[in-house]
C-alpha cells in the first residue's frame, strides 16, 4: 500500500480562520431549515397523484409532471423522516410529507405481486415505465422505510421494512461471493449476461456505489429492527466496503466488480470517485456504531483514502472536491458536484472527530466556506447542482436523480457532529 498524507496546513489556505464549531452550526442550521427545507415543503408533495413533483429548474421553476423514481422518491421519504426524528421543523408535518411519500412508494411504486420496488413509473404512478429491480433502487426503499419507522414509531412500517428486507435476503443475497446481485426482472430472475441495467451495469457486474447505499439502508434498518441477520449482513458490507473495493496499490476505491469481486479496471472501473470514497469512510463509521464494533481497526484505510483524495480531487485554491479522475493522475472531472461537497463536510468532521488532527478541520472549514458561498443558492432555494473551475454554477434543483438527500442529510450530521465539540 502506498504511503499518502494529507497536504501540510501551510498548502491549506483558509478563509475565515476563526470558524469555530458553536460559529458553524447556526450557519449550517440556517442553511438546512432556510434553504433546503423551505425549498421542498411542501411545494414537493405532489398532492394530485401522490409521492413527489421532481422536476424543478435552475432557478427552482415548476417544469412540469415526470417520472418518478424511487432513489429519489425514496430519497425524500428519508429527509422528511428524518428531519422529524432529528426535532428539525414541525414534527407533524414533517411526519405527514413522510408518509404522503411512503403511501406512494409501498403502493404506486411496489410490485405487490413479486415483492421489490419497480424502479421508474410515470407521473401518476400508474403506468411502470422502467418496471425491473435494480438493487440500488431497492437499497434507497430499505433506507426511507427504515427510517420513517424509526421516526414515526409505528409497527406496521417496521414489518415492511423487515418484510423488504426478507425479499432482499432470499431474491439478491450472493451466498458463494458475498454482497448482492444487483440486476433482475420483475420476477427476480437476473437479467442476461450483456444486459445493460438502469446503473450502466449487467447482470454480471457489481458495484462499490450499490453496496455503498446497501451498508448505509442496513445501518438504518439494524438500528430499526435489531434483527441479529441483519447486523451480519451489515458486517460483510463493512467488510466489502473497507476491504474488497480498495485498490490497495493505489490509495482509492474502484467502483466495478465481477460477481467475485475481481476489480474490472476498465472504463468508468478505472476511476477514483473523491466523494464516494470520502462518503464512504463516514458511513463506515456509522455503521460500526449501529453494529458495536470499533473503528480502530479501519483508522489506516480511511487515513490513505481521505489523502488519496486530497492529492489528487481537492481544490486548493477555493476549497472542495472535483467530481473524478484516473487513478495516480490529477483530476479529470473539473466540476463540483453538490453531493460531494456535501459528502466532504461529514466525512472531513468525522476524521478530525476521529483523529484531532488539525487538517481536518480545515478542510471542513474551506470546503463549507465554498459551500457556503458557490453550491449553495440562496436567491432560489436548494443547492446548485454544479459549479466549474469558473465558479459558473449550473444544473436542477431537482431532478429524478436530485432531491434534498445528501444536503440535506450533510447539514443533520454535520451539526451533530459540531455540537458535540
Amino acid at each position: 500500500m502506498k504511503t499518502l498524507a494529507l497536504l501540510p496546513l501551510a498548502a491549506l489556505p483558509l478563509f475565515g480562520q476563526s470558524l469555530t464549531p458553536a460559529a458553524a452550526v447556526p450557519q449550517m442550521e440556517k442553511a438546512l431549515m432556510k434553504n433546503i427545507l423551505d425549498f421542498w415543503y411542501p411545494k414537493s408533495l405532489d398532492r394530485k397523484y401522490g409521492g413527489y413533483t421532481l422536476n424543478h429548474g435552475p432557478a427552482g421553476e415548476w417544469r412540469g409532471d415526470a417520472p418518478k423514481m424511487i432513489v429519489t422518491q425514496s430519497r425524500m421519504v428519508w429527509l422528511f423522516a428524518r428531519m422529524a426524528r432529528a426535532g428539525y421543523g414541525d414534527r407533524k408535518q414533517l411526519l405527514e410529507a413522510a408518509e404522503h411519500g411512503y403511501r406512494f412508494i409501498t403502493t404506486q411504486m411496489w410490485d405487490a405481486r413479486n415483492g421489490g420496488f419497480y424502479w421508474e413509473v410515470d407521473a401518476t404512478g400508474e403506468k411502470k415505465t422502467r418496471p425491473k429491480r435494480n438493487m440500488y433502487g431497492e437499497s434507497f426503499g430499505l433506507y426511507a422505510v427504515s427510517e420513517y419507522a424509526m421516526a414515526s414509531g409505528r409497527k406496521d412500517v417496521l414489518d415492511f421494512a423487515v418484510r423488504l428486507f426478507d425479499l432482499l435476503e432470499r431474491k439478491a443475497h450472493d451466498k458463494q461471493f458475498g454482497g448482492y446481485r444487483e440486476n433482475f426482472n420483475e420476477d427476480w430472475t437476473p437479467t442476461p449476461p450483456g444486459e445493460v441495467g438502469y446503473m450502466s451495469v449487467d447482470s454480471q457486474v457489481k458495484l462499490m456505489n450499490t453496496h455503498l447505499h446497501l451498508m448505509e439502508a442496513l445501518t438504518t434498518f439494524y438500528r430499526a429492527s435489531k434483527l441479529p441477520l441483519a447486523r451480519e449482513r451489515l458486517l460483510e458490507l463493512m467488510t466489502i466496503e473497507s476491504n474488497a473495493v480498495f485498490r490497495k496499490d493505489v490509495g482509492s476505491c474502484s467502483d466495478q466488480y465481477k460477481l467475485d469481486w475481481t476489480p474490472i479496471l476498465q472504463g468508468a472501473g478505472g476511476r477514483a470517485s473523491y466523494g464516494h470514497d470520502l462518503e464512504n469512510i463516514w458511513l463506515l463509521v456509522d455503521a460500526a456504531d449501529a453494529a458495536g464494533v470499533p473503528v480502530a481497526p479501519l483508522m489506516d484505510f480511511f487515513k490513505h483514502s481521505f489523502a488519496y483524495s486530497m492529492k489528487y480531487g481537492w481544490d486548493e485554491k477555493n476549497g472542495g472536491f472535483w467530481a473524478w479522475g484516473p487513478f495516480n493522475a490529477p483530476a479529470k472531472g473539473m466540476r463540483k458536484d453538490w453531493w460531494v461537497q456535501a459528502e466532504t463536510l461529514v466525512s472531513a468532521l468525522t476524521m478530525y472527530k476521529l483523529t484531532k488532527d488539525p487538517q481536518y478541520w480545515a478542510v471542513f472549514e474551506k470546503t463549507w466556506d465554498f459551500v457556503n458561498k458557490y453550491q449553495i443558492d440562496w436567491t432560489h432555494g436548494e443547492w446548485w447542482s454544479a459549479v466549474n473551475e469558473n465558479l459558473t454554477q449550473s444544473g436542477d434543483k431537482a431532478n429524478a436523480w436530485k432531491g434534498g438527500y445528501h444536503n440535506g442529510r450533510a447539514m443533520i450530521e454535520s451539526i451533530a457532529l459540531l455540537k458535540g465539540m
